[in-house]
């Protein structure tokens, strides 16, 4: 199974392992393609230079009474012998006359007479030679070197001196066999080598992966390690860890957002039914003949008429907080908070009734509001300390300050206050610190949460400090234009 898993098509270790000796494959022909054209350059210009040296260091006059004897006295062995060469005198006339025969390639080739006519008018320099490496009328390649011979100031001929390039490519075929063995060689050591050091090179790989497999079948809560020895697989780690974190933080939030929903759905559900039986239960009442008792009847009306109002108010409020969840755009626009509250003064004096409300602000507060949603926010405020103070002895300040950063606006009451273990739920929906307090206002508990999610899209917070027979503070923060 193991080799198995080594060997498919789609395994990294396959294909870096392939691809890596593919590479070194391709390198190796490319250096045997350069050896070769530089071997072959290399052994055919030594032997070149090889007869080159030979035929300078026979002097002209050897060359002379060789060439003389050759024509004058038949001689079986000549004077002038290279082995392995075949040497032959072309004269003027391209008369041949062979001065040396090689016994295993007796074959000397014969070039055309405008060749050996250059070679003859080419004598400014007395050791210059000409070399041609030629195959001539299907014969085997030869090597020819070719030097004209000057005898009293006149131009003799030329000696040709010629050997096949058989030798020399036996020799460079034996070096590239050479050259092949060696790279078979190495590609076997490599093929090895590299499958044994990839392996613990991708020991980080297979370890993050088994263990984004453990995660993924539930364990959350597991982390990949960080300290692998590998920049790369290290950061990888470290950029998964974080996007578990998130997602961990995303699964919690949206288990916590359906716990929310389901005890939204509940308690709405709750608010709902209250004001529908109320009104159900004075329909009956009044078809089982109420209704022709005026006193009965304008009675049931006004409840009923007064349930019908709780439950708009609710259904708005209900709408609204749909609305905000959405994040809509908001028609923001420059203005002063306290002008604003100024405006509201007189409304916010009629809801106040018999209560002392104080006016504080010290300096101007501008901002960016949208001005009929933050009213709303401010008569929530004030409703609440109004619904929460004594109607006689009652007192409402309304606080405006600044700072470098935000500003500050204060509705602060003495009322009975809040107690300690309600704070942190004040501003959840449907949320009552004293349920039957706020079902003698017709409070459904959404206007704190109304409140906090317009601040929210305005960019600030609310903030509530309380304490018992003392009162509460209710502050919202705002950033500054």
């Amino acid at each position: 199974m193991k080799y198995k898993r080594f060997f498919h098509l789609n395994s990294l270790r396959l294909q870096l392992l392939s691809r890596s000796l593919l590479v070194i494959l391709s390198l190796l022909m490319l250096i045997g393609v350069f050896q070769y054209v530089f071997m072959k350059q290399f052994i055919y210009t030594n032997k070149i230079r090889s007869i080159e040296d030979q035929i300078h260091l026979i002097p002209d006059d050897v060359w002379k009474h060789d060439i003389e004897t050759s024509q004058n006295v038949k001689r079986s062995r000549p004077m002038v012998y290279f082995p392995g060469v075949n040497i032959t005198f072309i004269n003027q006339k391209s008369t041949f006359l062979r001065l040396a025969k090689d016994p295993h390639h007796s074959y000397f080739p014969k070039l055309s007479a405008s060749t050996y006519k250059q070679v003859m008018n080419n004598i400014k320099q007395p050791d210059n030679t000409t070399s041609l490496i030629k195959k001539i009328d299907g014969h085997q390649e030869q090597v020819i070197v070719l030097k004209p011979i000057v005898f009293d100031g006149e131009i003799q001929g030329v000696i040709q001196i010629n050997t096949p390039t058989e030798s020399l490519r036996d020799l460079l075929i034996r070096q590239m066999m050479i050259f092949l063995m060696l790279s078979l060689t190495a590609m076997t050591i490599a093929f090895f080598v590299f499958s044994s050091v990839l392996k613990q090179t991708l020991v980080p790989l297979f370890t993050t992966t088994k263990k984004v497999e453990h995660i993924n079948a539930g364990s959350l809560h597991d982390r990949l390690p960080v300290n692998q020895g590998q920049i790369e697989m290290d950061r990888l780690s470290l950029s998964i860890n974080e996007m578990l974190e998130r997602l961990e933080k995303a699964f919690k939030a949206e288990t916590e957002a359906k716990e929310q929903m389901r005890r939204f759905v509940a308690d709405a559900s709750h608010e709902l039914r209250t004001p529908l039986t109320s009104i159900h239960g004075f329909l009956e009442v009044l078809l089982r003949g109420a209704s022709s008792n005026p006193e009965q009847l304008n009675a049931a009306l006004k409840s009923m008429y007064g349930e019908s109002k709780r439950l708009r108010k609710l259904i708005q409020d209900l709408l609204l907080l749909a609305q905000l969840d959405q994040l809509p755009p908001f028609q923001k626009e420059y203005c002063f908070i306290d002008e604003l509250i100024l405006d509201m003064k007189s409304q916010l004096i009629l809801l106040a009734g018999n209560r002392k409300v104080l006016f504080d602000f010290p300096s101007c507060l501008p901002s960016e509001v949208n001005k009929d949603q933050f009213k709303q926010v401010v008569l929530n405020l004030f409703s609440n300390a109004v619904q929460h103070t004594n109607p006689t002895t009652g007192v409402i300040q309304v606080v405006g300050k600044i700072n470098e950063e935000e500003l500050s606006l204060i509705i602060q009451d003495n009322g009975h206050g809040i107690p300690q273990e309600h704070l942190p739920h004040l501003f959840e929906r449907f949320y009552k610190a004293d349920a039957s307090r706020s079902r003698a206002y017709g409070g459904a508990g959404l206007g704190l949460a109304i409140s906090a999610s317009i601040i929210e899209l305005h960019g600030g917070k609310i903030r509530v400090k309380s304490k018992l027979n003392v009162g509460t503070a209710f502050e919202i923060l705002l950033p500054l234009t």
